[in-house]
């Protein structure tokens, strides 16, 4: 494989796993158990990226990001994840709201306006589409925004928002024209401080350092420059988004797994058994063969996806590779975490090890994003067509 071919990483992106595996272990693993306990938001490890960067990382440089690709973009989703999966959802959602303004069919308005606050920091963003009765169909949301002058009036509730109440700004989607189906959804970026109200959060099994919440709208006024793009565009900023959103949830279920691995590695190397440590014994060093196995084909998955992305791959070509990513790597995240739990005995059973946590957290990677029977039926559509 020659040094040109995507899965293979440059030096700049070896280097750069190298920072942020320090800046995990150092600045969010000492935190990672205490803000899973108290639903903590993950304060310390936000302040620390500001330091180096993280909140400009996929933002344009021309917005004053740093305006990285894909590729890096999958690593530090899984350096943070391979510590604390809420930490690296707190970074990513910011990502995953500001991507439909980077599709083609976002505005120069709202890219100048906001990007440059999120780049720095200032700022924090949530992706709202889901309704409490509406998940992956998309098309039937049922939130309205309704012109008036040179405004629009947002009503209506959104369900399962990532970082609610601590976002700054929300990047949603509503109904301009509800006879229309996905024709008539539309997006806009709301400011919290117009009347954005928390109306819930969510008590989770996992990722619980990251508040989700339910949020209404009443009659909420945005103004028409803060339409992302055109009116009833919204439906294909989401898909577009999707395409290139779902590696980066890959590489949050891949860093989750290859956390546990890891740990489990360890803990088989010093338990004894039988006179013996365990690592000695065929049955258990099958189950990690297996795991690490699982582990790196994710990895390459991955990798695939995000080169797809950088390379401006045709739609159907990157929709198939992105879910498969999203499938492969997310469910593995599930079985990986559940064989390490088993390979730590009674003991991964206990929150003494991170284990029992990473289990949990792994949980909802096969959910958000599409559910992974979403993307089996995406991988057909493409196999079959």
């Amino acid at each position: 494989m020659s040094a040109q071919q995507p899965l293979l990483l440059s030096e700049e992106q070896q280097a750069f796993r190298e920072v942020m595996r320090r800046f995990a272990v150092e600045k969010v693993a000492p935190y990672a158990a205490e803000i899973d306990r108290d639903e903590r938001y993950p304060v310390e490890a936000w302040e620390a990226g500001k330091v180096v960067g993280l909140q400009s990382l996929i933002v344009p440089e021309a917005y004053g990001g740093s305006g990285a690709d894909s590729v890096t973009k999958a690593i530090m989703m899984e350096e943070l994840a391979r510590v604390c999966a809420s930490t690296s959802l707190c970074f990513g959602i910011s990502d995953l709201a500001i991507l439909p303004w980077l599709s083609p069919f976002g505005s120069e308005a709202v890219k100048k306006k906001y990007l440059p606050q999120v780049a720095a920091g200032e700022i924090s963003a949530s992706y709202c589409l889901s309704e409490p009765d509406t998940g992956s169909d998309v098309a039937a949301i049922k939130m309205r925004a309704v012109k008036d002058g040179d405004s629009y009036l947002l009503t209506g509730t959104k369900q399962w928002i990532t970082n609610a109440g601590r976002s700054s700004i929300y990047t949603i989607f509503a109904k301009t024209d509800p006879d229309a189906g996905h024709r008539g959804i539309s997006c806009f970026v709301v400011e919290a401080d117009w009347g954005v109200e928390v109306a819930k959060l969510e008590d989770k099994m996992g990722m619980r350092g990251s508040p989700t919440g339910q949020i209404v709208l009443d009659g909420v006024r945005v103004p028409a420059e803060n339409m992302v793009g055109e009116e009833g565009k919204g439906f294909y900023a989401a898909m577009w988004t999707f395409d290139r959103s779902r590696p980066a949830i890959a590489a949050q279920g891949l860093g989750i797994a290859q956390g546990a691995l890891d740990l489990a590695v360890d803990y088989m190397k010093q338990r004894e058994s039988f006179g013996q440590p365990i690592a000695q014994h065929q049955g258990l060093q099958f189950m990690v063969a297996d795991m690490a196995t699982r582990v790196e084909a994710s990895r390459m998955l991955i990798y695939r996806a995000c080169a797809l992305i950088d390379a401006g791959a045709p739609d159907a070509e990157l929709a198939k590779a992105s879910a498969m990513a999203k499938l492969f790597a997310t469910d593995t995240a599930m079985s990986v975490t559940t064989d390490a739990v088993q390979l730590f005995g009674g003991y991964g059973y206990t929150k003494d090890f991170p284990v029992e946590r990473m289990m949990r957290d792994a949980k909802l990677t096969q959910i958000y994003e599409g559910t992974n029977q979403i993307q089996r039926v995406i991988i057909a559509a493409r196999v079959l067509a």
